[in-house]
């Protein structure tokens, strides 16, 4: 998927601010943070969102979540608290057509959220 952003940064085409990577999942500095902190954690996998999820990602689901859990820990924000979101769909806000969760932390995040 050479048209999709999230894939060309997971591989080496586009720069990034690069803080996590393992085989399958790779994170970044948002370019527009929303927060302090603002972490953008995608699989390297294309998968366009939620909705094309299969039962063979199941276990990259839980990568993912194990590396947000890592990444709230190198961050700082594992303690005072930090908040894992995904959006689907356009109504929602989701601007890449490509699975990513935001990790947003640093400060108290305001409820509800939309």
């Amino acid at each position: 998927m050479t048209e999709c952003i999230f894939c060309c940064i997971a591989g080496g085409e586009l720069p990034a601010n690069i803080i996590y990577q393992d085989e399958r999942v790779i994170a970044f500095r948002d370019v527009n943070p929303q927060a302090p902190i603002h972490i953008i954690i995608v699989p390297k996998k294309h998968i366009g969102s939620v909705l094309e999820l299969s039962p063979a990602d199941k276990d990259l689901v839980g990568q993912i979540h194990l590396a947000a859990a890592k990444i709230s820990q190198n961050e700082g924000v594992a303690e005072t608290g930090f908040r894992l979101v995904v959006n689907t769909g356009r109504h929602a806000g989701q601007s890449v057509p490509h699975l990513h969760y935001h990790l947003l932390g640093g400060r108290e995040l305001a409820w509800p959220p939309g």
